[in-house]
């Protein structure tokens, strides 16, 4: 079995795991500190893990990286609520839409300039 989690890259990782946590909900793991930096953490939520590196530890080559994370939200409702969370101080890469495999599609890159193909699928 082969499990693949997105690894994501931030400025100031000790605010930053905070302001996703405010998104998704889930509980902070700190994995690496280095006086009061947080230098690696991860978000478990859901089942899933985010998992989260400083830039001066993970020393990216540009600001996103060109990763894109999909995720598959449960509810219509908080597909609507990480949607306006990522759009604020974001950017709007594709505007909430009805797709084809019944249900609503979105990208958003947040304003850490990680992009996110949000998903929510219709029973």
């Amino acid at each position: 079995m082969m499990i693949a989690n997105p690894f994501i890259v931030v400025d100031n990782c000790k605010d930053e795991i905070k302001y996703y946590q405010g998104v998704f909900g889930g509980e902070i793991a700190i994995l690496r500190k280095q006086g009061e930096e947080v230098l690696n953490a991860d978000l478990h939520v859901e089942g899933g893990t985010l998992k989260f590196a400083d830039t001066q530890v993970a020393k990216p080559v540009m600001k996103g990286d060109y990763v894109r994370v999909f995720l598959r939200i449960e509810t219509e409702e908080a597909f609507q609520r990480i949607y306006g969370e990522f759009a604020t101080g974001g950017i709007i890469n594709s505007e909430a839409y009805e797709a084809p495999f019944n249900g609503l599609l979105a990208i958003v890159t947040d304003r850490n300039g990680v992009c996110w193909v949000l998903s929510y699928y219709r029973t």
